[in-house]
């Protein structure tokens, strides 16, 4: 699509491109959305629901950039634990026993000298 844009006399002119600017076969199709979903459903949603991210009310200066990277620092940390349960779980546990978050954050450090 060729958008056309006039502003202050001058006009320009940008070519974008939509998911479905090009096409597709449907199993390519197919791929491309479920990919999209699987992003949102093992992120997104585990950072909305096990973390509450989206009640967040940091607004203020880095704050919101610096308690985003510390989520998803907490949750890959969480992620790494082998044992069964849920990543709520974990991340609780995790807070109330200090073995368990010396334990976890071990293993990370362990995952990261490889």
């Amino acid at each position: 699509m060729v958008a056309r844009r006039e502003s202050g006399g001058r006009s320009t002119l940008k070519t974008r491109y939509y998911l479905l600017s090009a096409t597709f076969s449907p199993e390519r199709f197919n791929h491309i959305v479920r990919a999209h979903w699987d992003v949102e459903n093992g992120l997104h949603w585990v950072l909305d629901v096990a973390m509450k991210e989206d009640q967040a009310r940091n607004r203020k200066d880095h704050g919101p950039e610096n308690l985003a990277l510390l989520r998803r620092l907490a949750l890959n940390v969480a992620k790494l634990e082998p044992a069964q349960g849920s990543m709520r779980g974990k991340l609780k546990r995790a807070g109330w026993d200090d073995a368990y978050l010396v334990q976890l954050l071990a293993q990370f450090a362990s995952s990261q000298m490889r």
